[in-house]
């Protein structure tokens, strides 16, 4: 077993609580209704935080499809030449907005709520 000699222990214990300091005051991203994530996918407030978050909307939203895909493969079917994923998810922030109560809707549900709706099964 090695011994780390407290010389070495104390500065490492202060440079990682420095490191998390400054980790957890980095600007993010909340996310927990929908619209909060159509406003994260229009930009945000643009600024350099721009492509940050639509970088960040669109790997939400792949990854709700994804589970999607994996645990109710019927749920949807995109068509054989789907739109790319900007053309959605432009039309998911439409599709928030146009009825008032899907703005409060949890972010998963709501954003799986318009891919089922986006891309039904007709089989």
């Amino acid at each position: 077993m090695t011994v780390w000699p407290y010389r070495l222990v104390l500065p490492a214990l202060a440079t990682l609580a420095l490191a998390a300091s400054a980790w957890a005051a980095e600007p993010g991203f909340a996310v927990r209704t929908v619209g909060d994530l159509a406003n994260v996918c229009t930009g945000g407030p643009g600024g350099a935080e721009k492509v940050a978050a639509i970088n960040f909307c669109h790997g939400y939203a792949q990854g709700v499809l994804s589970l999607m895909r994996d645990h109710e493969a019927k749920s949807i079917c995109l068509p054989d030449h789907p739109p790319s994923r900007t053309q959605t998810l432009a039309e998911f922030v439409t599709w928030s907005r146009a009825k008032e109560e899907r703005a409060g809707l949890p972010a998963a549900r709501g954003l799986e709520t318009f891919f089922k709706e986006r891309f039904p099964c007709n089989k």
